[in-house]
């Protein structure tokens, strides 16, 4: 009971496919949602960098234009240098400008930190910055360090500076610094995010959010809908069982499912199909071949059922004769029946003889029948003309016939052409004997019972022409609810128009027949009107001629 309850609650707690999509959707959405907003994050950040970046280019590059002796008014005028430089700063906010010598170290900062004597900065992005205004060196932007925060990822710009002596190659005496302070999120960044995402770009960003969450809900549904159905109807097949009644919508599928050997290789119609499309056409193919196989089975149970019955009647029956024979005869002989006529032993002894040779001959029909099922079992064919097999079967049963008062004769047409087949011609025999002692049984005096062997002619066919050997009576016929089932195994008609073979009437005749007919990988038909007589077609592969 634990181990339902726990099995339910695995079921009433699983994932469906449908469900399963719908979140690698949706966590797909998010994901690129993230990296979406992470990358315009990163490219408005660079963006702002490289800007920061140009402009303090432009900047330097204007006042050490202008001023090209910063170095000698730091000597002479250190303090009216610092108000230059911050003058010089009035419309650059969130800037400082520092004069470094050429180790680096902070001569003069419009800072108001107050740096420790001989601060230094780092002096590799500053060498970095100062190509900033060759073409050849130019770069995005550099990062540097921010003397008055200590910001490693301040903006910096630099130019290299030389005192004012009338030497071309005067040596680099230091740099003017400038670093860009990040402005604060809720006045700088945070004003610039909220203009570019206003009201129109929300509303074009939900737009798209609901146009894609529609499509991705259109796509789910037409994914997992033919899966869905194919589920129910396995989720039904194991409920109920394959010989349940079909549904609608597996009928509809059956209605328009292809042959079951289509199942092994798709139609080119199939190949055009998607993969869902190919499953449903496979279940379709698979579901049409295991409820034929289950009727099939249904079937052959069916039978075995009746043929169990039906042998025990027909064994009981002659069984139950010959053992009443044999009692009357040992009491008879047991209480000293006088010497003189024999007659009723006699007739005793022929009547057990008799029940006792249709018991044999039923069982040894049966065994014949199931070495004919054995798959190992093969022909012994050889080549013939089949007119020459029916002439020496109506020999062999002409007296039987005679003695019925009934005609029996072979019918040939000496202008058709000789019908040629590769046959066994044991089981052959066997067979067309099958069929005519049957006609003899249900021919009544004065009937006839023709054999007739013909070729088929079909003018569009390559293959030789198929032969048909048929076997027509006189006789009583055979109802027409009999026809359906005359080939089945054991099976008896129980009226009074005729039993289903020959076999003693014990339902085994034709089926032997048709299993000698599948055998030559042929067919075997029955035409009948009861009361009129019948008509029972052999029909085999053919070949041309001996040669």
């Amino acid at each position: 009971m634990l181990t339902n309850a726990r099995a339910a609650g695995g079921q009433r707690f699983a994932i469906t496919v449908r469900l399963k999509i719908a979140l690698t959707i949706l966590i797909t959405g998010l994901l690129t949602a993230a990296g979406v907003i992470a990358t315009v994050v990163v490219a408005f950040q660079r963006f702002e960098h490289e800007t920061a970046y140009d402009r303090a280019n432009v900047f330097l590059g204007r006042v050490v234009a202008t001023y090209d002796n910063l170095f000698e008014l730091h000597d002479r005028y250190p303090d009216q240098l610092n108000a230059l430089l911050r003058n010089l700063l009035l419309f650059e906010a969130d800037t400082q400008l520092y004069l470094l010598d050429a180790q680096g170290v902070v001569l003069s900062s419009t800072g108001n930190a107050t740096l420790p004597a001989g601060f230094k900065v780092a002096l590799a992005p500053v060498r970095r910055a100062s190509q900033g205004d060759q073409p050849v060196m130019r770069m995005p932007y550099v990062m540097g360090d921010d003397p008055e925060r200590m910001d490693a990822n301040a903006v910096i710009a630099a130019r290299a500076l030389s005192r004012a002596v009338i030497r071309p190659d005067a040596p680099i005496a230091g740099y003017l610094y400038l670093v860009t302070h990040k402005q604060a999120l809720p006045s700088g960044r945070l004003a610039v995010f909220r203009s570019a995402f206003g009201p129109p770009a929300l509303a074009a960003v939900a737009g798209v959010v609901a146009l894609t969450t529609l499509m991705a809900a259109w796509i789910i549904a037409a994914v997992t809908r033919p899966l869905r159905r194919i589920s129910a109807e396995v989720a039904r097949a194991s409920r109920e069982g394959l010989g349940a009644g079909l549904s609608d919508d597996a009928q509809d599928l059956l209605r328009v499912a292809p042959a079951a050997e289509n199942f092994a290789g798709l139609s080119s119609q199939q190949q055009r199909l998607d993969e869902f499309g190919q499953l449903r056409e496979g279940f379709r193919a698979m579901l049409t071949t295991l409820r034929t196989q289950w009727e099939a089975l249904r079937q052959l149970d069916q039978f075995r059922r009746e043929g169990v019955s039906n042998l025990s009647h027909d064994l009981r029956s002659p069984l139950t004769a010959t053992v009443a024979c044999l009692e009357t005869l040992d009491q008879r002989w047991a209480n000293g029946t006088p010497q003189g006529d024999h007659t009723d032993d006699r007739r005793l002894i022929e009547m057990a003889l008799r029940n006792t040779r249709n018991a044999a001959q039923l069982v040894r029909s049966l065994g014949d029948l199931a070495q004919l099922d054995e798959p190992e079992f093969k022909l012994h064919t050889e080549r013939l003309d089949l007119s020459e097999v029916l002439d020496d079967i109506a020999l062999r049963f002409a007296d039987r016939a005679a003695q019925r008062g009934v005609s029996l004769c072979y019918q040939h047409d000496a202008k058709a052409d000789a019908p040629f087949a590769e046959v066994d011609i044991e089981l052959l025999e066997r067979a067309i004997a099958n069929l005519v002692d049957n006609a003899l049984r249900f021919t009544p005096e004065g009937g006839r019972i023709t054999l007739a062997v013909s070729r088929s002619h079909d003018p569009g066919a390559i293959a030789a022409p198929s032969v048909n050997v048929s076997v027509t009576d006189t006789g009583t016929g055979i109802a027409e609810k009999d026809i359906p089932r005359l080939f089945d195994r054991l099976y008896q008609s129980r009226d009074s128009v005729a039993p289903a073979s020959s076999e003693g009437g014990k339902g085994l005749g034709l089926a032997i027949v048709k299993r000698i007919a599948e055998l030559h990988r042929g067919s075997v038909a029955v035409h009948s009107d009861s009361g009129q007589g019948t008509c029972v077609t052999l029909t085999l592969p053919g070949i041309a001629s001996l040669a």
